[in-house]
């Protein structure tokens, strides 16, 4: 799959070129074969599709949309996801999100008082990572840089960061990506452009496995409520919603949530 960096105008030559070496990508020559731009904005770093322009840009924001939501209304440590990473009982754990994406729930975790690092493989997911993060650094808003001062970014293949730094994390969180998941509109596009640029993850079968070596106390995996379980592998216990389940896989025998 076929990306190139471009920049609107009033964009340096020399962020631009700089952005272009970072993610070890070319600069857009106006060639017709390419399907994405990674294009920075005054406002944002996005990826863009040119096969499919009618589709809006991707980027990371930390500050509105989405994140102000789940930020605002996300139901605090009585949702599901605080539950399944056991905030219960530990209410400051240090989370390794292996399977970052666009970081949404690594924010919320961040929001509920976890400290996460989060990996990603691509490095054009972990630029647009990147740029949601200094935004959110840069904001007005106390509250959410206190919550961003939390999240730490690792460009990196989760399996073999986590092999090499086994007992750093208490809760190892995944989120595999697999082609076909039935989502909403936004996500299928979100989802796709995903699986075009880093692909599916097939090696979840290794990841849980250097999950499970590397986590102090438990391992965590989202998956949709109707799936089987990450390589036929059953958890100690699971908590589901209407349409998403959390498996949790706990570490050395210790009790539930």
């Amino acid at each position: 799959m076929k990306i190139a960096v471009a920049a609107s105008p009033q964009i340096s030559s020399r962020k631009l070129l700089q952005l272009a070496e970072d993610v070890s990508l070319p600069l857009f020559d106006g060639a017709d074969d390419y399907a994405f731009l990674l294009y920075q904005t005054a406002d944002h770093l996005q990826l863009r599709s040119l096969t499919e322009p009618q589709v809006n840009p991707l980027y990371v924001d930390f500050i509105g949309g989405q994140s102000r939501h789940r930020r605002l209304y996300g139901g605090g440590r009585g949702q599901h996801l605080a539950r399944a990473i056991g905030l219960r009982k530990h209410p400051h754990p240090v989370v390794v999100d292996a399977t970052a994406g666009l970081g949404r729930d690594a924010f919320v975790l961040a929001t509920l008082g976890c400290r996460v690092t989060m990996l990603e493989r691509s490095a054009v997911i972990a630029a647009l990572l990147r740029d949601g993060l200094q935004h959110a650094q840069d904001v007005d808003d106390e509250a959410i840089r206190d919550i961003v001062q939390r999240m730490q970014l690792v460009h990196a293949d989760a399996i073999s960061w986590l092999q090499s730094n086994s007992s750093v994390a208490d809760v190892i969180y995944l989120d595999p990506m697999f082609p076909g998941r039935k989502k909403s509109a936004q996500v299928k596009k979100e989802m796709r452009f995903f699986q075009d640029i880093v692909g599916g993850d097939q090696d979840v079968g290794e990841l849980l496995g250097a999950a499970l070596d590397a986590a102090g106390r438990r391992v965590v995996i989202k998956r949709p409520v109707r799936s089987g379980y990450l390589v036929d592998k059953k958890p100690d216990f699971s908590i589901t919603g209407k349409t998403t389940r959390y498996d949790i896989y706990l570490i050395h025998g210790i009790t539930t949530e």
